[in-house]
């Protein structure tokens, strides 16, 4: 997301909106302001709470307007370079597009969502505070201020709740969603169901791993276009999508655990003392 923000905020300064055609109307979660109003608008800035990403506009007539988007699991933006093809993704056409954003010189954005599970949400307020979600995220493990002191106090608060859990909390820690949990805890040779409560040694080997996971990827995918950074993403993994696949760490085959709307991947040699998970919900470590 933070590599997004990057790309989207190069490529929409300076621009204003012509339109934002929705496609798939129950994307749109908000109704005050209505979408109309951007049109004529300059972005002012691109940014991002957590895993919303935040697309702020300014003027003298409607004041400062924020379009705020969470592209759920099977959501993404797809950027185009000039005006759509006349009568593509029109409202209520079949096809993935929910939602068109169009530019002032004819290029914008696409949002699209695979599957029948629709959860791609888009909200257009004017204080990004005003969605409930953005108000209680937790804290932003990339955000300077947080610390390893910061880290170990979240975890002290969460006691005997499972780390893989916490960490894909948005109101706990803000950002790590399914993927980079999996990856963070293949780092710290921590399992995903280990308590949140650690040893001092213990939230210092996770931090680390949390901060060097998350900056290297930001770090590889700066400068990729959109379109280029699921394809990135998915080639550096080590154990998440990789079920069945060796360990690049150690060679012993990456498992899965299912769950009922879910997977988590890991590698029994590096974090379970080779012992596997059952592949059951509320599965605890066999013995």
């Amino acid at each position: 997301m933070q590599a997004l923000v990057t790309d989207l905020r190069g490529r929409l300064a300076g621009h204003t909106v012509d339109k934002l055609m929705l496609v798939s109307f129950a994307a749109l979660k908000t109704f005050d302001p209505p979408v109309t109003v951007l049109h004529g608008m300059p972005v002012a800035d691109v940014t991002r709470h957590g895993k919303y990403l935040d697309i702020a506009f300014s003027d003298e007539h409607s004041g400062e307007l924020h379009l705020l988007i969470h592209l759920a699991r099977a959501g993404w933006l797809r950027w185009r370079d000039s005006a759509p093809t006349p009568g593509t993704g029109r409202p209520g056409g079949k096809g993935p597009l929910a939602a068109r954003l169009v530019l002032d010189d004819g290029s914008g954005f696409d949002l699209t969502e695979a599957g029948t599970k629709k959860s791609l949400a888009i909200h257009l307020v004017r204080d990004p505070q005003d969605v409930e979600r953005v108000a209680t995220l937790g804290p932003d493990p990339l955000d300077p201020g947080f610390t390893v002191d910061v880290l170990a106090g979240i975890l002290s608060k969460q006691g005997r709740s499972q780390i893989k859990g916490v960490l894909r909390s948005q109101s706990i820690i803000a950002g790590i969603g399914n993927a980079y949990s999996d990856e963070i805890l293949h780092a710290a040779k921590m399992s995903p169901y280990k308590p949140a409560a650690m040893t001092p040694e213990e939230v210092e080997r996770l931090y680390a791993a949390m901060q060097e996971t998350l900056r290297a990827a930001v770090a590889r995918a700066d400068g990729l276009a959109a379109s280029e950074l699921k394809a990135e993403k998915k080639t550096n993994l080590q154990v998440h999508g990789r079920a069945g696949l060796p360990c690049p760490v150690c060679g012993d085959t990456v498992r899965q655990v299912k769950f009922a709307d879910s997977t988590l991947e890991y590698c029994p040699t590096c974090q379970t003392g080779g012992k596997p998970l059952a592949d059951r919900v509320l599965s605890r470590l066999l013995k």
